[in-house]
């Protein structure tokens, strides 16, 4: 479907989700659609929330942003953590005011906690993030598996060590499994029936490309100061360091590679996120409108 097809379909009141792998085109789409039909930009990227990121997250430019009303940008410093639940209390007084909310990202779980619900888990204590954190860090990704539980190990994604320690935050500070807090969940701020929930899809080979031709143009934008701008401050422990592409030029900066290689290694861990980013929502996207990207 063409670019103008599509957007004569959604109308002006009725909100907007767009979803798809990094580098897919969403925010390119979500700023069209502002600009032509009216509405606010909501951030769905779990790493363009952090201030000191913003050409390696991809956020959108100051220009960008003044071309219409972007929110949940660049609004937590590096050093904090943000979690699903924290952006799901900062998107509720968006979707309840006077413009069409355009909630667009990579992050699945941002948009199965909008249109599905969020379970209500009490925070952990910070003590057992900090053990949680210490086993991963000594290669203890399997010793956290074999204290969950059989339905727990099925259900998460046992491959991704965040989402393993999540699991076993909850049931060492809660008594529960995540699994037993998620049957509790609340009904959704945003069901998905009440959207237009958009799923950009592309071919692998399309893709590649323009990831590879994206961190170019991300190092002639000034990545490469923007790392600098972060060295001294730099803690790889910090939900912001996730940020691909921010671990391989500070470990330039420090003389563990040449900038050539960083540009390698960064592409391939691209590579490897969109390839996750893809099997995530073609598995939970099911009933969303597919959009093939490279047509748009």
């Amino acid at each position: 479907m063409a670019r103008n097809s599509l957007l004569s379909t959604l109308g002006k009141t009725r909100p907007v989700l767009i979803a798809g792998a990094t580098a897919s085109g969403k925010s390119a789409l979500a700023l069209d659609i502002a600009a032509q039909l009216g509405g606010v930009i909501v951030n769905a990227d779990a790493l363009q929330v952090f201030s000191g990121w913003r050409i390696l997250t991809a956020r959108p430019s100051v220009e960008e942003e003044s071309r219409a009303p972007h929110a949940l940008y660049g609004h937590v410093p590096n050093p904090e953590s943000y979690s699903v639940g924290d952006w799901l209390r900062d998107i509720g007084s968006i979707l309840s005011g006077d413009k069409r909310p355009i909630i667009v990202g990579g992050t699945g779980l941002y948009f199965r906690a909008l249109t599905e619900g969020l379970a209500d888990i009490p925070p952990i204590p910070a003590d057992i993030r900090a053990h949680s954190a210490h086993i991963l860090s000594r290669g203890g990704l399997q010793r956290m598996l074999e204290d969950l539980d059989a339905e727990t190990r099925a259900k998460i994604d046992v491959q991704n060590p965040m989402r393993v320690a999540r699991a076993w935050e909850v049931l060492q500070g809660t008594g529960q499994s995540i699994v037993s807090w998620h049957a509790q969940t609340p009904p959704p701020l945003l069901p998905l029936a009440a959207c237009h929930a958009l799923h950009l899809t592309s071919p692998v080979d399309w893709l590649n490309d323009r990831l590879k031709r994206r961190f170019d143009i991300m190092i002639a934008q000034g990545a490469l100061e923007e790392a600098r701008s972060n060295y001294e401050s730099w803690n790889p422990k910090w939900q912001s360091s996730q940020a691909i592409g921010a671990p391989e030029l500070i470990a330039h900066l420090d003389g563990y590679f040449s900038l050539d290689d960083a540009k390698t290694h960064a592409v391939t861990a691209s590579r490897q996120f969109a390839k996750r980013q893809r099997t995530w929502f073609r598995k939970r996207m099911v009933a969303w409108q597919a959009v093939a990207a490279e047509r748009l």
